[in-house]
């Protein structure tokens, strides 16, 4: 196991003090296990899901209902800023129904999922949920975790020393572009649902396709029916852009700026899962915003366990943690992103030093 320099950082995350496991390190999941299980939290809470299922669909539903009434005026970008909060709540219960979080059967997950990404946001569910499951199974992982490969934006310094194109070109500089990038995220979901069809190992690609093309038809459609030409560009451009930066505001506390590894070693599960994973401190709502995910720790180490008992899981799992001596790392919420953004500019310096020295 190799974890990258970068984790000597002054943020949170350079106190973590990354061990191999220990000679009896397979038991400490079992045992945290145990206690999990004999407190009730890996059971199903289908009441809580019909609830959030409902309110999610409902407002979903009467924000479209809006945009047809408000009819052909400017006030309709206040309706693009809610649908995109709207979008966001849609694609973090999709979330929930890939790791079978609401149904306990994989075609109900499958199915709903594909109604809730596909149909209701134009997100492959499909495509979604297998880079997902890589990114769960290696989180951090430079060579395993699709989440930190080198794309335009850059994670570690043996990746900007390996740059080239536009991760090259913007990556000295990504810390300061990380938000203005985000505007981006929800057209490039859209991009790689309708570029994953291409692939074998996208199951049901005829389904798949259909339902995010239907969805684009009907989001395009309705757009320039009630719209003219000019307001419906400009409601696209606001919903898609804010909808980016929420979805890219709910995922990026999670693991950026937390300790990477490389190489064919990897800590056991319980280590892999913790010390990659960052949680955020808040109340209720907090909660809401971010789907539960701002318990990403508990949720890495359960990830089937229904959102509404991740926060009692928490007090199980820190203290679990503190009795093995697994660091355990959380933050606030604006914290959270000053270290992943203090991450972004330290492991862009090979680039810099590199534009200075040309």
């Amino acid at each position: 196991m190799t974890i990258t320099p970068d984790t000597t950082a002054t943020t949170g995350p350079a106190t973590v003090r990354p061990r191999g496991p220990r000679p009896d390190a397979g038991s400490d999941f079992a045992g945290l296990s145990r206690r999990i299980t004999e407190a009730g939290l890996l059971r199903r809470r289908p009441g809580y899901y019909t609830v959030r299922l409902g309110l999610v669909i409902g407002l979903l539903a009467a924000g479209w209902a809006a945009f047809v009434a408000l009819g052909d005026t400017w006030w309709q970008l206040a309706t693009a800023a809610f649908m995109a909060l709207m979008f966001g709540q849609v694609a973090l219960v999709a979330h929930d129904l890939a790791h079978r979080q609401v149904f306990r059967k994989r075609r109900a997950s499958a199915v709903w999922g594909r109604l809730f990404g596909n149909l209701g946001i134009g997100m492959s569910y499909g495509w979604w949920m297998n880079k997902h499951t890589r990114h769960h199974a290696n989180p951090n992982h430079e060579e395993l975790d699709p989440d930190v490969a080198p794309d335009i934006l850059v994670w570690s310094t043996d990746q900007a020393r390996a740059s080239k194109g536009v991760a090259r070109f913007i990556g000295g500089h990504q810390a300061f572009l990380f938000f203005p990038l985000l505007t981006l995220e929800g057209f490039n979901l859209h991009v790689s649902s309708v570029r994953a069809l291409r692939s074998p190992a996208l199951k049901n690609r005829l389904l798949e396709g259909a339902l995010l093309f239907l969805h684009m038809a009907a989001y395009v459609s309705a757009l320039f029916l009630v719209l003219s030409p000019g307001k419906a560009v400009a409601f696209l451009a606001v919903h898609q852009c804010l909808f980016g930066v929420y979805l890219g505001c709910t995922f990026a506390p999670n693991h950026k700026g937390m300790p990477t590894f490389t190489g064919d070693d990897r800590p056991d599960f319980l280590r892999r899962q913790v010390l990659t994973s960052r949680n955020v401190r808040g109340g209720p709502l907090t909660d809401v915003l971010l789907g539960g995910l701002n318990y990403q720790i508990e949720h890495h180490l359960f990830p089937g366990m229904p959102t509404p008992h991740l926060r009692r899981a928490q007090v199980v799992v820190r203290a679990y943690c503190a009795e093995i001596d697994v660091p355990y790392h959380e933050t606030g919420l604006l914290q959270s992103y000053r270290e992943a953004l203090t991450h972004l500019h330290r492991v862009g310096e090979p680039i810099r030093q590199r534009r200075k020295a040309a």
